[in-house]
């Protein structure tokens, strides 16, 4: 496995989550940011950011099996999150659950939750970009 994911000595330690990536692959792999389009472009989850998470992981899931890897090689997270309040911790904790349960993967990478006023697309929720490293 390229990635190790590990909670150093006097950083917070959060059961689902990892402070440190320690990458030792060869092959980089950039996922551009998915929002919550199944593969015919609709939109998953209207409303719900728990769904919509969880549907941007599947697509990372896909994007990344495509590059012959799997969640275990993300180095690194970045979620940008509309109008981001502190109350929307637990539907996006939610939707990263199911996925993971789905993907059969965990804990979560390092990463960096941004607040944003809005995406791309009226109605998207979230969108959650990867870095990756193969072995």
């Amino acid at each position: 496995m390229a990635i190790t994911l590990v909670n150093p000595g006097g950083l917070l330690e959060i059961d689902v989550y990892r402070q440190v990536s320690i990458a030792t692959g060869s092959k980089l792999v950039f996922i551009a940011g998915q929002v919550a389009w199944d593969a015919e472009g609709t939109t998953v989850g209207e409303g719900d950011l728990a769904a919509q998470v969880e549907q941007c992981y599947l697509n990372i899931g896909t994007a990344l099996a495509a590059a012959g890897g799997s969640f275990d090689d993300v180095a690194k997270l970045t979620f940008y999150v509309v109008d981001w309040t502190p109350d929307k911790m637990p539907p996006l904790l939610e939707g990263i659950s199911r996925a993971a349960a789905k993907l059969g993967t965990t804990p979560v990478p390092p990463a960096t939750l941004l607040g944003v006023a809005a995406l791309d697309v009226p109605g998207h929720l979230v969108e959650i970009e990867a870095t990756a490293v193969l072995g």
